[in-house]
């Protein structure tokens, strides 16, 4: 699968392994986002439908953005899955943004509350909440219902290949940073599929420079760490990436310099060529 990016391709001997999920590291403004919308566009180009979560930022905010470097989301069809409305016709993007997620964890509350259990059956389970691993499972599998690459309602793997971003997984443990394991694991088993190929982005926490929670590069099939210099001692923003695994692949393994380009966005350039 094409990641958007012809120097990262090339580096990962044509592209990322189908049905793989790709950890996506690093610490705020190291362009995470940013191959994350190379990613969705590449796939929106290849005729793969795209489930893009993202909760760190809007969606508009995201298609702003996106324009600038030549990606133009809003000439697509989209649908965010927070709208009152059903498509008026099978979109080619479902957006889950934390809007979505809300709505999301209602309708899964509120199907608890009509199902007709006692009372005391009914405390014992708890309310869903947006930033829950079991509503984004349950906002995915939504959204592959949207997308109609479901041969049955209640199917779990999509017949066609689908691509799934999650901007980021950080935000689902933000408060207990140690179940990050356990988190990545009901995700990975109640999602993972042969035909979804994922980017999961994780974030690195700025005073201990290490992923914040433990547990999503251990289930990940590859890693992408991006980083940036120490600009107190550069002077300079100077951002850079490295494939630290991926599976099925014999990928290059030395650093590449990355730059943010307007009207191209993230552009490598191999270390082993400026030595």
């Amino acid at each position: 699968m094409s990641t958007g990016i012809r120097e990262l391709d090339d580096a990962l001997e044509g592209g990322i392994p189908k049905g793989s999920w790709v950890a996506i590291t690093g610490e705020p403004g190291t362009g995470k986002s940013i191959l994350c919308m190379h990613y969705a566009w590449a796939g929106l180009q290849a005729g793969d439908p795209v489930v893009y979560v993202t909760t760190e930022a809007e969606f508009r905010d995201v298609v702003r953005q996106a324009r600038m470097f030549g990606m133009d989301f809003e000439a697509r069809r989209v649908y965010d899955i927070s709208s009152r409305e059903e498509p008026t016709e099978t979109p080619e993007i479902v957006v889950i943004d934390i809007f979505g997620l809300l709505k999301i964890a209602r309708q899964l509350t509120e199907s608890f509350e009509a199902s007709g259990e006692s009372i005391k059956e009914a405390v014992k389970k708890r309310r869903y909440v947006a930033l829950d691993i079991q509503t984004l499972i349950a906002a995915i599998h939504e959204a592959y219902r949207i997308l109609g690459v479901l041969r049955e309602e209640k199917a779990k793997s999509p017949y066609r290949h689908v691509r799934l971003i999650i901007d980021s997984m950080s935000a689902f443990w933000a408060d207990k940073p140690a179940m990050a394991r356990k988190y990545s694991y009901d995700l990975k088993i109640a999602t993972h599929r042969e035909n979804v190929t994922a980017y999961l982005v994780s974030q690195y926490a700025m005073t201990t420079r290490s992923t914040f929670g433990f547990g999503l590069e251990h289930i990940a099939d590859g890693v992408f760490h991006l980083w940036i210099e120490d600009v107190e001692k550069t002077r300079i923003v100077q951002r850079y990436m490295i494939i630290k695994k991926m599976r099925m692949t014999n990928h290059v393994k030395t650093a590449f310099k990355l730059d943010i380009v307007p009207g191209k966005g993230i552009v490598l350039e191999s270390l082993t060529k400026t030595q």
